[in-house]
């Protein structure tokens, strides 16, 4: 099944895919369930759940993901444009339907429950959206007279709609900051940055003055004294608490009052148990993955892949450092969940997702096979 001579699906997939990046995601998908045994415990007790309660659904969620990841792997650029077209066709319906029928937590509609399965769609819409947003960039500068740019640009501002009427400004953000960099790396002029910029700028301005949420996460961010700061606060003392080397595993303290340990605040409870040799072990892992995976879509010679791959290894990237930025109270509290470390199904599905995209592209494609994609592509342009 592995010989080079035998031209099998698995074969051809094994001798091609990145190795190196693949045991660094599995790698990270292990330490999540170290993890998720050490943090999730008390949290399901002092909800009155079995104490394994959450360690068992994160393994279960964990498997399906890992088959998701090795099958969409497997996928040629053609099928992962198509498949992301119809994750994010599926996943801007069940947007829309939270909007209308979804529950209200804490002033949020993000959640909706489908066959007994809590679903948030916007973390599926993420992968897709940087695919498609990919797809456009490369069609623009292959034929500057298509209108790609205008139509990435709608793109971004139905998606960033959406989740404002949520609100999810954590993920509205995330995407706005992948976004921009795509632009960047297809080649955007300065005046496009200083305009992006502004907008962003004014957005978060707006958000401040209009939306009470927002303006209490960022005074008590600016000013600690002016609310309650108990989870960043615990946070920092599980820091102080394990040092280096940890307090050992199941002897943290701060994971039996923190009300997020399992989730937004793993990495804390990391720290405090492991210690920080622990925490920079998890850094070098995201980004080892995310500079691998930048090198890898740099020598692609497909404009698609080389986008899409890129911006995918992005959104991993920022979305692990802004939970980590969290916890180490850098920037304002978000509800951002850690790669494949936190709990929750819904992240962990659709980070399988856009991650296997991610080995997909960067897998080293014969010259032939690039050049007949990009043979097609002009085909169809000048039909």
């Amino acid at each position: 099944m592995l010989a080079r001579d035998q031209r099998t699906p698995f074969s051809e997939w094994w001798w091609t895919v990145d190795k190196l990046l693949l045991a660094a995601i599995s790698a990270l998908m292990l330490a999540g369930i170290i993890l998720s045994l050490a943090a999730s415990p008390p949290v399901a007790t002092r909800i009155g759940l079995d104490p394994f309660h959450f360690f068992s659904r994160h393994v279960m969620f964990l498997l399906p993901s890992f088959m998701v990841l090795i099958a969409v792997s497997f996928m040629s650029p053609k099928a992962i444009r198509r498949s992301a077209l119809l994750v994010f066709a599926v996943s801007i319906v069940l947007i829309v339907v939270t909007l209308a029928f979804g529950p209200e937590v804490k002033g949020s509609r993000r959640w909706i429950t489908l066959l007994g399965v809590n679903i948030q769609a916007s973390e599926s819409a993420k992968p897709a959206f940087v695919v498609i947003a990919a797809w456009l960039f490369a069609e623009s500068t292959k034929r500057p007279e298509m209108p790609a740019t205008s139509m990435a640009i709608v793109l971004l501002l139905m998606v960033v709609s959406l989740l404002v009427m949520e609100p999810d400004f954590g993920q509205t953000m995330l995407l706005l900051m992948v976004w921009g960099a795509l632009f960047f790396i297809a080649g955007m002029r300065m005046i496009w940055v200083v305009g992006l910029a502004g907008a962003a700028s004014a957005g978060l301005f707006g958000a401040y003055l209009l939306v009470p949420h927002v303006a209490g996460r960022i005074k008590r961010f600016m000013n600690p004294g002016s609310g309650d700061t108990f989870q960043v606060d615990t946070a920092m003392e599980a820091f102080w608490n394990g040092g280096w080397f940890g307090l050992g595993p199941g002897e943290g303290i701060a994971k039996r009052s923190l009300p997020d340990s399992h989730t937004d605040f793993v990495f804390a409870v990391a720290a405090e148990e492991f210690g920080i040799i622990l925490c920079l072990a998890l850094v070098a892992l995201f980004a080892f993955i995310v500079i691998r995976t930048l090198l890898r879509a740099y020598r692609s010679e497909d404009m698609f892949s080389r986008f899409a791959a890129s911006g995918l290894a992005i959104l991993f990237g920022v979305q692990g450092a802004i939970n980590m930025a969290v916890n180490l109270q850098l920037i304002p509290a978000k509800g951002m969940t850690l790669p494949f470390i936190s709990y929750g199904g819904s992240s962990i599905v659709s980070l399988a997702y856009g991650v296997g995209m991610m080995l997909a592209l960067t897998r080293l494609r014969p010259r032939t096979e690039v050049e007949s994609m990009n043979d097609a592509t002009a085909a169809r342009g000048y039909a």
